[in-house]
């Protein structure tokens, strides 16, 4: 960990709550380095002057190495948490000293993996994001795989589309999203509320998950059948991967999930318990639009899936602080697809996957 300014800081934390890990002595593969290169120096663009803090996990510490050796060649001070040092996990509440050293950091990176009922923890830490202004990257389930693939992407070229493709949706009235092996979706859009850019290049406006490279908003209401064939959200996509070999098919109706469908019965009772943990955990939160054009395939890791070229949409929270919506969910599920047809009113943006808009 880089020297810390001194001790009249009034960010400079007590011994009884200074991170106990040193990053900068654990050994990681320099294979990890570009993607790391790129969540500093381009997503997040940190500054010497910044302070930053980086919260990770036991099984996520070569990586977050990765991330505080580019840390320090930028020169910056930093504050590194390792979770299991302050919390048993699965984590009832984000520990107290990472949430006091959130309020005065102008940069933050999460890279964690994710375990059940934690999505509340998450929300506390993002909850200071939002108030404070964090350029925050959010690196849920990062693993090897993804940052020697989505996270060496081009994210200059990355925001270039997602900023052609927002200008488009912005202006729609309707989405209608199809596909080869069954999905059939229309999605009206709400005026209201606001699309949101995460193509990677992280601002004060807008915290993102990195990999980037995705366009959403809070639909209006969603109809139809979405063949989940790419990958389900949260600790569900650890437990089921790709689901390309034995998809689940789910059925929409006024915004709701009304029906869940797969010959794995456990994937389709856990999708459906989960959709079912509070009043609006059925109800589409997040209709999307990957962007991320150097992703090839569907890899079952929802944290690069989720930004393969194509529909996703979530069923929970509507990240209202982004998008305008007014109501809310404790919970937050992504459904993948692969391989979309997409119209926005009338035009096609999307054949079999592949954009028809150039970066």
């Amino acid at each position: 960990m880089s020297p810390l300014p001194g001790p009249s800081d009034s960010w400079m934390k007590t011994a009884e709550t200074q991170p106990k890990r040193q990053l900068n002595q654990l050994a990681f593969d320099p294979e990890l380095t570009p993607g790391a290169r790129n969540a500093v120096q381009v997503c997040l663009r940190v500054q010497s002057a910044e302070k930053v803090t980086v919260i990770t996990d036991e099984v996520t510490l070569e990586i977050a190495a990765a991330l505080a050796h580019e840390l320090e060649g930028v020169g910056c001070p930093y504050n590194a948490w390792v979770l299991e040092d302050l919390a048993r996990r699965p984590l009832t509440d984000l520990p107290a000293p990472v949430l006091e050293d959130l309020e005065t950091s102008q940069v933050s990176i999460f890279a964690v993996q994710a375990q059940m009922n934690e999505l509340k923890s998450r929300m506390q830490m993002t909850e200071v994001v939002n108030r404070q202004k964090i350029r925050h990257a959010h690196m849920v389930n990062i693993n090897r795989q993804i940052m020697l693939e989505g996270m060496r992407a081009d994210f200059l070229k990355v925001d270039r589309l997602s900023a052609k493709v927002a200008e488009r949706v912005r202006a729609a009235k309707q989405i209608r999203a199809t596909t080869e092996s069954g999905t059939d979706l229309t999605a009206d859009l709400n005026p209201n509320y606001r699309w949101v850019k995460t193509s990677g290049i992280i601002s004060r406006d807008k915290w993102g998950n990195l990999p980037g490279g995705e366009v959403f908003t809070t639909p209006g209401e969603v109809n139809g059948t979405f063949v989940i064939d790419g990958v389900v959200g949260d600790y569900l996509c650890a437990k089921f991967g790709d689901l390309k070999s034995n998809p689940l098919t789910i059925q929409v109706k006024g915004n709701r999930v009304v029906e869940a469908h797969s010959s794995n019965q456990e994937l389709q009772d856990d999708f459906w318990a989960y959709t079912h943990t509070d009043e609006n955990s059925d109800r589409v939160g997040e209709f999307a639009i990957g962007t991320n054009i150097e992703l090839k395939d569907v890899i079952g890791q929802i944290l690069q899936d989720e930004k393969y070229p194509g529909i996703h949409i979530a069923f929970g929270n509507p990240y209202g602080a982004h998008t305008g919506a007014e109501w809310y969910s404790s919970t937050h599920i992504d459904v993948v697809g692969r391989k979309f047809n997409i119209w926005v009113d009338s035009e096609q943006i999307m054949r079999g996957g592949q954009f028809l808009i150039e970066a």
